[in-house]
């Protein structure tokens, strides 16, 4: 038999039915036949280039995959992912590039059996033939002809703002931590406010872009809340989507990237914060369980959401730069209804521990996160 005729007997069985009977019968087809496993790469290589047919793109495919199976799993798909790229050629960003680069891989030598090789591809590739249709987000204005938007260089601002913000998550010191993250909050401030310039004097000419930010279990609802007023504290909207464990952040590039970093940096925070505030509960005799720290999150989530939407008001815009913004805006909200024109709220479930509400608005109100400092 062919060593296609031998992919395809193994697909009929295992692909198309998710009965584990049916899964062992195509991994044994796929083990006793080696000279299958380069037909067999090759289509999940095709696999691969249909999800991003379907608007998925390299991180969301290995995130979906270690969500629903497991760490081998994601290093097959990315071993899988960067042999597409190899073949496709073709340039979708430098965004795009960076997620390639990123991707775990399978090491030939920890494969294991080959019957349970086959077994692993097999269910790898039942979930990528079953991945659902997601908002294209390479179809922004200003994409390149590839289909990705060309990513400027990190300027030398952001590159500060990122180390003061790890320098803040890394120190023991309060007084030091609250200096740092200050500055960081003025210079994304005045980096947001240049890039507006920039783009009233036409020397930027772009529209808004989108990414997606995971936000990962556990407590999801509340890290999505979080990022939720991070963005919109940033000129930005983001729409979670609970099934595939990401939020869509849309916004301009410069915008976007102080979303990521500051996210980022509460969330570290707020998991700090947490780890401590248990602590003193446990010194004290009181067992704290997944409720407390369900509430302890909301509550950081939407006290650090009130500070941010004071710290942004407070920053003096000037009368000429008003239109710009108010452009901005439209445009990010325009772009936001194309991708999600119908969306849904939800309700925070799990918070019902006051101790926890409690330890988590005091946390909040010590993260570092100030009024940024008047501009000249």
């Amino acid at each position: 038999m062919s060593t296609s005729g031998t992919v395809d007997r193994a697909f009929r069985s295992a692909l198309y039915d998710t009965g584990d009977d049916t899964l062992d019968t195509g991994a044994s087809l796929l083990a006793a036949d080696p000279a299958a496993d380069a037909e067999l790469a090759r289509r999940g290589e095709d696999f691969v280039a249909s999800a991003w047919q379907r608007g998925w793109q390299p991180a969301d495919v290995v995130r979906v995959v270690r969500r629903e199976l497991d760490e081998t799993h994601a290093r097959l798909a990315g071993s899988l992912i960067r042999a597409q790229a190899r073949r496709d050629g073709r340039a979708r960003g430098t965004r795009w590039e960076a997620q390639v680069a990123e991707v775990p891989t399978s090491d030939a030598a920890a494969r294991g059996d080959r019957f349970s090789y086959a077994t692993a591809v097999l269910e790898l590739y039942r979930l990528l033939l079953r991945l659902p249709a997601l908002e294209p987000l390479d179809q922004a204005a200003g994409t390149s002809p590839s289909g990705g938007r060309e990513r400027k260089p990190e300027s030398r601002m952001l590159g500060r703002i990122r180390a003061l913000l790890a320098k803040a998550e890394a120190t023991g010191f309060p007084e030091e931590a609250e200096a740092l993250s200050a500055k960081a909050q003025e210079l994304m401030a005045r980096h947001s406010v240049d890039e507006a310039l920039l783009a009233a004097q036409g020397a930027v000419a772009e529209g808004p872009d989108a990414v997606r930010i995971g936000v990962d279990p556990p407590y999801e609802q509340a890290k999505a809340v979080l990022l939720d007023a991070v963005a919109s504290a940033n000129h930005c909207r983001a729409v979670w989507n609970e099934a595939f464990g990401f939020s869509t952040v849309v916004g301009f590039a410069s915008d976007l990237e102080a979303v990521e970093l500051l996210y980022t940096s509460l969330l570290v925070q707020a998991t700090g914060a947490m780890t401590k505030a248990e602590a003193a509960q446990r010194a004290g005799g009181r067992k704290r369980t997944k409720t407390f720290r369900q509430s302890f999150l909301a509550a950081y989530a939407h006290r650090v959401g009130d500070r941010l939407a004071a710290a942004a008001a407070e920053v003096p815009v000037g009368g000429d730069l008003l239109p710009v913004l108010a452009s901005r805006e439209v445009a990010v909200a325009e772009r936001t209804d194309r991708l999600f024109p119908a969306t849904a709220t939800t309700r925070l479930r799990g918070v019902s521990d006051v101790a926890g509400w409690e330890e988590g608005k005091r946390a909040a109100d010590g993260a570092q996160v100030r009024g940024r400092r008047r501009l000249p």
